[in-house]
């Protein structure tokens, strides 16, 4: 057991419940000391369930009628001894009913502390671990689903096959080795190509869901571009619900892009705002167009924008010639409250939307047509690649045993490929926690607040 930690886990907000945490040995006897239960002590008090009492400051005072509960090793979310009180959500009340906590022998939490407690218990996979904050950080209900799923070990379960068949190829090998007049069925490395085969087969499958994954956790990252004066900015701030960007009727007003994230429909967008793309002398405006085009190119949607009012011209053209290399982007035909001068038969994109940035016509329509193109094939279970630094692993797994597969095919020895069926192991074993390095372990934690 380690040293008695505390926080509040619930933020700094006002709000109608507040949490104090406590995880780790002493932690009962501790908050027995600033808490008095209303029949017997908490230390006698039965696990997980709440009891009635009242919480004490540092002077003794009653600061809070509230409830307690208690969950006693190795049955909890640390693996530790931990106890909660639910109090009202003061901020005063819960930063006093800290200060006597530390008085009583508790030390401040660190970020991501109570989980990774639990997962240096064994209560957590690092793959369970990373998907609390994802599940706290989730803000479609599509991210939610996926992250819970992972919280519940769905993630893990997909990679313990693979990782268990390549355990069982390099224990046979080695007990062979090892152990040569023993009566061990002996070793050949292709009676194991066909379990590489799958294993490699499953890792990519797994590597193919991260587009989604990453989409899923971080938006869409969509760029409007268009010449100045087309209604790009009004656009983002039909989107946004409120004046993100200034807009004027002097063209080049934006000069650098300008993020806002959104909730279009169902689908989380990145938007960038983009300085109008034209030729100009002005060494600031040049500068922004570069910068519309640079996000442009690394964006996962561009929304190309055009004045309905206006006939095309040709900066209109160059500007969708760029548009089109991109493999998703739409054609906004916008100011459809005016007089059309624009037809959708003149822009040679594959969706075409007319729209009014001023009122929000055909916004509804846009959400619909951006909601279907980034839906993704794979369900959100749990079992989509939503981290980078588990997706790097993986591939790192998956390219060694295409090597030890190919070991094979030229007829190498053993040795040579179980060197990177081992490589794959531990890469594998990053993800999962089993091989991750401790400094690893400390930035992936720190992505999480005090108090979870």
């Amino acid at each position: 057991m380690s040293h008695p930690i505390a926080a509040v886990s619930t933020g700094s907000q006002i709000s109608a419940i507040g949490i104090l945490r406590m995880s780790g040995d002493g932690c009962i006897a501790a908050a027995e000391k600033v808490f008095t239960a209303n029949h017997k002590p908490l230390s006698q008090a039965p696990d997980r369930k709440l009891v009635l009492g009242s919480l004490h400051d540092k002077d003794g005072r009653v600061i809070d009628q509230c409830m307690a509960v208690v969950s006693r090793s190795p049955h909890s979310y640390t693996g530790e001894d931990t106890v909660e009180f639910h109090c009202h959500g003061s901020p005063a009340v819960l930063a006093a009913g800290l200060e006597a906590l530390y008085l009583a022998g508790c030390k401040p939490a660190q970020r991501g502390e109570f989980t990774k407690r639990s997962f240096l218990n064994g209560k957590l996979k690092l793959t369970q671990a990373e998907a609390v904050i994802d599940l706290i950080e989730a803000d479609t209900a599509d991210s939610a689903a996926n992250a819970a799923g992972q919280v519940g070990g769905v993630l893990e379960r997909k990679l313990a096959p693979v990782y268990n068949d390549l355990a069982d190829l390099c224990s046979h090998f080695h007990a062979v080795l090892d152990y040569p007049d023993e009566d061990i069925e002996d070793f050949g490395l292709v009676n194991y190509s066909a379990n590489l085969r799958a294993d490699a087969k499953a890792l990519y499958a797994l590597l193919q869901t991260y587009g989604q994954g990453r989409i899923l956790r971080q938006g869409v990252a969509a760029a409007i571009v268009g010449r100045p004066n087309v209604g790009k900015s009004s656009l983002l701030n039909a989107l946004a619900g409120y004046d993100r960007v200034i807009v004027t009727d002097i063209p080049g007003t934006t000069r650098d892009t300008v993020e806002e994230t959104v909730m279009l429909g169902n689908t989380r967008l990145r938007l960038i705002d983009t300085a109008g793309i034209r030729e100009t002398a002005d060494a600031v405006e040049a500068l922004g167009v570069q910068r519309s085009k640079a996000a442009a190119e690394d964006a996962d949607l561009v929304l190309f924008v055009c004045d309905g009012s206006q006939a095309l011209t040709q900066e209109d053209q160059d500007i969708m010639d760029l548009c089109l290399e991109h493999e998703n982007a739409i054609a906004l035909i916008n100011k459809s409250d005016l007089e059309t001068a624009v037809t959708p038969d003149q822009l040679p994109f594959t969706t075409v939307i007319p729209i009014c940035a001023k009122t929000g016509e055909g916004l509804d329509l846009l959400a619909d047509t951006v909601e279907e193109m980034f839906r993704g094939q794979a369900p959100c279970d749990g079992s989509i690649l939503t981290n980078a630094r588990q997706y790097d692993a993986c591939r790192r797994a998956y390219e060694a045993l295409l090597r030890a597969m190919q070991a094979l095919q030229l007829g190498l020895t053993p040795d040579a490929a179980l060197t990177d069926v081992e490589e794959a192991m531990e890469a594998m074993g990053e993800v999962t926690g089993g091989t991750v390095r401790e400094d690893i372990t400390a930035r992936i934690f720190q992505r999480f607040c005090v108090g979870k």
